[in-house]
């Protein structure tokens, strides 16, 4: 998704994620008619838009403007609509009454301390550049990032990165209880001091 609501960005944004060149100067017409020509092309079977709430961003007339176009790419392609974003993409999508009606509402819960939590940290392990095994699975360490980040995808990998490159600097080569502090969740966590900040003065 663009960061706004304009047809002519989002058919350009499409355009090069299908791996094409998009010259400049094309009009809102000529771009649409690229994007199905290529959609039918390459058989694509599904489109993926992230970030939809930006759409909000828009004036009430430019949020209306772009979900025609979204209904129109679907129903011309033949092909299912998959939208991600935060709770407000939601009502975005509930500005169109024939639109929503296609869309079913899935909620991913936060993570909890589970088999399934200690499974995607090894996951994570297997994929991190440090020399050194960290364990983050142990029970002390899934508790710890937990606390940290509330269980939010997001937030986890974004700990998860910054403890790595202090264990680099550190020439530890592996994640330690130590490195996992507030002070670290707060500096690579912004939505997390926030909210941590708003507590504190309420």
């Amino acid at each position: 998704m663009p960061p706004y609501p304009h047809e002519k960005d989002f058919y350009q944004e499409l355009l090069m994620s299908l791996g094409t060149v998009v010259p400049e100067g094309l009009s809102v017409v000529s771009l649409r008619h690229r994007v199905r020509t290529l959609a039918r092309q390459l058989q694509v079977r599904m489109l993926v838009i992230d970030e939809i709430h930006a759409m909000l961003q828009g004036t009430f007339r430019e949020q209306r403007t772009f979900l025609n176009a979204l209904r129109f790419l679907a129903n011309d392609l033949r092909i299912p609509l998959i939208c991600l974003g935060t709770n407000e993409a939601k009502q975005a999508l509930m500005t169109d009454q024939q639109l929503a009606d296609r869309f079913e509402a899935f909620y991913l819960p936060a993570w909890t301390d589970d088999a399934a939590f200690a499974q995607l940290l090894k996951s994570f392990e297997a994929i991190l550049p440090l020399q050194r095994p960290s364990e983050l699975w142990d029970s002390k360490m899934r508790k710890r990032i937990l606390s940290l980040t509330d269980g939010i995808m997001v937030r986890i990998c974004r700990l998860l990165e910054a403890a790595s490159a202090c264990a680099i600097k550190g020439g530890t080569e592996s994640i330690e209880m130590e490195i996992l502090t507030d002070q670290l969740a707060n500096e690579s966590l912004v939505s997390i001091s926030e909210r941590r900040t708003r507590r504190a003065v309420g």
